[in-house]
């Protein structure tokens, strides 16, 4: 039987079970939030600093759903032609090459150049139909017959043009091709916007969203995402391994290791066959959890106490 749409999602301890059944451990706060957006057919605006896992919700929610993922990354610059649609004007050169080669045939009964004209501008809407079109993420999550998770991701990055031009997509579900007409979602998507706060978004896209704030994960929840990814890794070592990457964001680095850097940790210390930490293993791994040069630098006087302090830790 052809899916045609969502299954219903009919509570949010259903959301929260269904996450965790794809490796991603929710709150109350972000299943309420995927419950209302769910039923409402509103957008969820996810803010936060960047690494604690608002991607990563996208795309558990599109492995939950067993939908498509279709993914807008946002930069500064991008417009409508990337994120809706282009036109195919490579096939379109071809088919007016074939057009030119059936010109005789085409032509042929046309007595008069009005008649002649008439049958030429019978093949303008060809050119501009959706045989030429070339959907992008927007378009594409429109044209999901079973639904679909869209993601618009760093919002805050793009254009307030942009944001705006968004606007159409976010309150009717529906993308408006001039050369075609308006487009409306076969099934409205579950739309996810992410944002860094790199900029202020407009209270005209606020408004159009639920909002969700998501922060870095206290310790045990942090030791749960770990024991989803990481199942091979022992208790302890989960224990010392995440009190210490919560006690590095405490520090004063550039960039706070990111959720997805702890479970990379995790998998380095297995298979550097790990058992406990120690600050030489500390040291030569530090890299896996810090991108920047000068935070292993500035870290580097506090590794001794923190691997010391998670380790006498109860």
């Amino acid at each position: 039987m052809t899916k045609t749409g969502y299954e219903p999602l009919t509570s949010i301890d259903a959301i929260t079970a269904g996450l965790a059944s794809v490796g991603y451990i929710s709150t109350r706060e972000i299943s309420t939030a995927i419950y209302l957006a769910h039923n409402l057919r509103k957008p969820i605006l996810i803010e936060g600093p960047a690494g604690v896992g608002k991607t990563d919700l996208a795309a558990s929610m599109a492995r939950f759903l067993d939908v498509p993922l279709n993914r807008l990354q946002c930069y500064e610059g991008l417009d409508e032609g990337k994120a809706l649609y282009e036109w195919k004007y490579g096939k379109q050169l071809l088919y007016t090459q074939l057009l030119k080669e059936k010109l005789g045939e085409v032509m042929d009964g046309a007595g008069t150049l009005n008649a002649a004209f008439d049958k030429l501008t019978s093949f303008e809407d060809l050119f501009f139909s959706e045989t030429f079109l070339e959907p992008r993420p927007l378009l594409t999550a429109m044209k999901q017959a079973q639904g679909s998770v869209l993601l618009i991701d760093e919002i805050d990055k793009s254009d307030e043009e942009f944001e705006a031009y968004l606007l159409e997509v976010l309150s009717d579900y529906q993308v408006t091709v001039p050369e075609i007409g308006t487009i409306q979602a076969q099934v409205p998507p579950l739309v996810i916007l992410t944002s860094n706060n790199i900029r202020e978004l407009g209270d005209a896209l606020k408004r159009r969203c639920l909002h969700l704030h998501i922060d870095f994960p206290e310790a045990e929840r942090e030791q749960a995402i770990v024991r989803a990814r990481v199942p091979d890794v022992s208790d302890a070592l989960l224990a010392q391994l995440v009190n210490f990457v919560q006690g590095l964001r405490d520090l004063d680095i550039r960039k706070r290791p990111s959720i997805s850097e702890t479970v990379d940790w995790a998998r380095t210390l297995l298979l550097m066959h790990a058992t406990e930490l120690d600050e030489d293993m500390v040291r030569s791994t530090l890299n896996v959890l810090l991108k920047h040069e000068s935070d292993i630098q500035a870290v580097d006087k506090d590794v001794r106490t923190l691997t010391r302090s998670v380790a006498t830790a109860e």
